[in-house]
């Protein structure tokens, strides 16, 4: 089984300059956990929503917030963004995935084209659900 059968597409991505605001917004708003930066339409890292918790301060909407708390807010992706991730291509099998994921510590695989732009992501649980639906049996020959 390739990665394209069982990746989220279109991929959702923020800039390098982009406010660390606008990551929670969208971690709020999506119930995503992992975002792909690109610079110029280019895989250049991945954030994730405990990159986000551990870069802001704990105060942030809560109700003794300060000034200094939500500037935390306008720092950049830049300054917390995890760069040169592990990626695969869409062409990708499975088991290339297990075993990046395996050798790794590792949340999400982004999934670029031959340029590097993002064309998708796979996390674990993606590869879950499709040995659930694709029979644990015929996926795991597959991965070994």
């Amino acid at each position: 089984m390739k990665i394209s059968q069982i990746m989220k597409s279109p991929a959702v991505s923020v800039e390098l300059d982009d406010p660390l605001k606008l990551v929670k917004e969208i971690f709020d708003g999506s119930g995503f956990r992992h975002l792909l930066v690109c610079d110029f339409g280019k895989l250049v890292g991945v954030i994730s929503e405990r990159d986000l918790l551990r870069a802001i301060s704990p105060h942030v909407n809560t109700h003794v917030y300060t000034t200094r708390d939500l500037a935390t807010l306008n720092q950049r992706v830049h300054q917390i963004v995890k760069r040169q991730p592990h990626h695969l291509s869409a062409d990708a099998s499975v088991g290339d995935a297990v075993r990046l994921f395996n050798s790794n510590r590792i949340g999400c695989i982004p999934v670029v084209d031959e340029s590097r732009k993002p064309v998708g992501m796979v996390t674990r649980s993606d590869i879950l659900r499709a040995l659930d639906t694709q029979g644990i049996t015929a996926a795991l020959d597959e991965v070994s």
